[in-house]
């Protein structure tokens, strides 16, 4: 794998995070493409936020090894992103329409 595939990966797993989670909360909901969205940035801004710990894409393929741990980490920041992501923005969508 390269880091290139494993931030698509990472991406697509905050869509798929997101959207499961309107599915089943659906206060939270955005419809399927307000979720795609959030899913997407929420991921990318978790991943990248904590990603300097030393889970990013590039440090799971150090020097031509695959660390699968890193990869499983990788994995679980890009569904909280997703999740959480979901969350904060219905939170402060809440906020401004009240």
């Amino acid at each position: 794998m390269t880091g290139t595939l494993i931030s698509l990966i990472s991406i697509f797993i905050g869509i798929l995070a997101a959207n499961l989670m309107g599915y089943f909360k659906h206060k939270y909901s955005f419809g399927f493409t307000g979720n795609t969205l959030v899913g997407v940035f929420g991921s990318i801004f978790l991943v990248k936020g904590f990603g300097r710990l030393g889970f990013d894409p590039w440090s799971i393929m150090d020097s031509g090894h695959f660390h699968s741990s890193l990869f499983i980490l990788n994995c679980i920041m890009s569904a909280l992103g997703g999740a959480l992501g979901l969350v904060v923005i219905k939170l402060i969508y809440n906020k401004m329409n009240t």
